[in-house]
């Protein structure tokens, strides 16, 4: 079983940067595919970024492209999620996934989340 805890979320004003960490346990983390998902107040979860298990491929969805950047260290069981040049519509919690496959939604291991506000 893995576990998955996400930090690194705060109030940001717009335009400012923020660096997301997923720390993963308890099982092999350098098999996995990692991705990060959002959900924003009153809105269904979204898919952000992915990063396969070597980390030769990583995938953005087009609202972020250009502006996140995902990575990871399989020496550290760690992933990260870069964010810059944010706006007040990146407000959301921010979770990290992982599994196998990435499924975009439908990963068998999910963080619990991290709370990101963008301030206008």
């Amino acid at each position: 079983q893995v576990q998955l805890v996400e930090s690194g979320g705060g109030l940001v004003q717009a335009g400012g940067s923020l660096r997301l960490s997923c720390a993963a346990s308890g099982g092999t983390f350098s098999r996995l595919a990692v991705s990060w998902f959002r959900q924003g107040p009153g809105k269904e979860r979204q898919f952000v970024a992915a990063i396969d298990w070597s980390g030769g491929s990583t995938f953005y969805s087009d609202s972020v492209k250009g502006r996140f950047t995902v990575s990871r260290d399989n020496a550290k069981n760690m992933a990260w999620l870069q964010m810059n040049s944010l706006i007040p519509e990146d407000t959301a919690v921010y979770y990290c996934a992982a599994d196998p496959h990435i499924r975009y939604g439908s990963e068998d291991y999910w963080g619990q989340g991290t709370q990101v506000t963008v301030s206008s």
